[in-house]
C-alpha cells in the first residue's frame, strides 16, 4: 500500500491563509506564521465589529432622533414615551431616516407625542 502524506492539506491550509493576508504590510503577507498570526487577529476583529456595528448604529439613530426631538421642545426620552403612550411603533432606524429626511413628519409625529404626554398626565 502506498504511502500517504499531509502534503496536500497541508499546502492548501498555508494557501487559505496566505490568500488572506494579501495587502498585509511585510512579513505579515508572505510569512506563514506572522500572516496566521495577522489573520486569525483579523478575524476575531471582523467577529467583534459585526456585533458593535449594530450598537454602533442605534447610538446614531438614537443621537439623531434626540437632536430632532428637543427642536420640538422634547427630550428623546419623553419623546419615545410620548410616541409609545400614543401606540405609534415605528422603529428608530424609521425614526431618524425622518427626522433628517422629512422634518414635517417628524414634527407631526412629535405633536403627536406631546398630546399623548399631555393627555397621559
Amino acid at each position: 500500500m502506498p504511502r500517504s502524506t499531509g502534503a496536500p492539506a497541508r499546502k492548501d491550509r498555508k494557501k487559505k491563509i496566505l490568500k488572506e493576508a494579501k495587502g498585509y504590510f511585510g512579513g505579515r503577507k508572505n510569512l506563514y506564521r506572522t500572516a496566521k498570526d495577522g489573520v486569525e487577529k483579523g478575524w476575531e476583529h471582523a467577529y467583534r465589529d459585526r456585533k458593535k456595528k449594530k450598537r454602533n448604529f442605534r447610538r446614531l439613530w438614537i443621537t439623531r432622533i434626540n437632536a430632532a426631538a428637543r427642536q420640538h421642545d422634547l427630550s428623546y426620552s419623553r419623546f419615545m414615551d410620548g410616541l409609545n403612550k400614543a401606540g405609534v411603533e415605528v422603529d428608530r432606524k424609521a425614526l431618524a431616516d425622518l427626522a433628517i429626511r422629512s422634518p414635517e413628519a417628524f414634527e407631526a409625529l412629535a405633536a403627536e407625542a406631546k398630546g399623548a404626554l399631555e393627555a397621559a398626565s
